[in-house]
């Protein structure tokens, strides 16, 4: 996959999420995001790629013990924009149709 594909899926990607934040299908913030990991709402883990080594480490480790799927995906800035926040370090997709959309654009 060339850079510009990447960057495509990646949008499509983040694109996914911001209808799944209109729907109201998923959350944003470490606080919440932890919330919904352990009500056991969440369908998929997003960490921005910028995400400090501890939130990773985190929620990587809440996600691989819940067995939720855990991906990085933009900066917190784009991450941040499409949850319609400022900046976000983690968002939680608590569909699972949406979910399995978002990891299907990001799949090569």
């Amino acid at each position: 996959m060339n850079s510009s594909e990447e960057k495509t899926s990646r949008e499509k990607a983040l694109g996914m999420l911001g209808l799944a934040t209109r729907a109201g299908k998923s959350c944003s913030g470490e606080f919440s995001a932890e919330n919904a990991l352990k009500k056991g709402k969440a369908a998929l883990v997003i960490l921005s790629e910028d995400a400090s080594d501890n939130t990773v480490k985190h929620f990587s480790d809440m996600s691989a013990h819940r067995q939720v799927p855990c991906i990085r995906l933009g900066t917190k800035e784009q991450l941040g924009k499409f949850c319609g926040k400022a900046y976000r370090s983690v968002a939680v997709v608590t569909d699972p149709g949406f979910a399995e959309q978002i990891r299907k654009r990001m799949s090569p």
